[in-house]
């Protein structure tokens, strides 16, 4: 991934809030990601229109924090979701 990188839940994947585990996860075909809160707040922020680096701009200016650590930890966490196949993106 990088920040050019416009990054979309794939068909057949979609948050979730389990109720029984009172916690947002990740559905996708036969798995079942628990997000922690962080990894929930990135994905809510996927739109399948803005890119990366204009996502972690918004996310460093909503929550006052450095934007070359936010950048490094959402590009990390989607890179990892993307290599399990949960995560896709256009690269633009």
């Amino acid at each position: 991934m990088i920040g050019s990188s416009i990054p979309y839940l794939p068909r057949g994947v979609r948050l979730h809030y389990d109720g029984v585990r009172k916690t947002n996860v990740l559905l996708g075909p036969e798995r079942a990601l628990i997000l922690d809160d962080i990894s929930h707040i990135v994905l809510t922020q996927l739109d399948g229109t803005r890119s990366i680096n204009a996502i972690c701009k918004d996310l460093a200016e909503t929550y006052a924090a450095p934007l070359d650590q936010i950048t490094s930890d959402t590009i990390s966490l989607l890179t990892d979701l993307s290599n399990k196949r949960l995560l896709e993106a256009h690269h633009g």
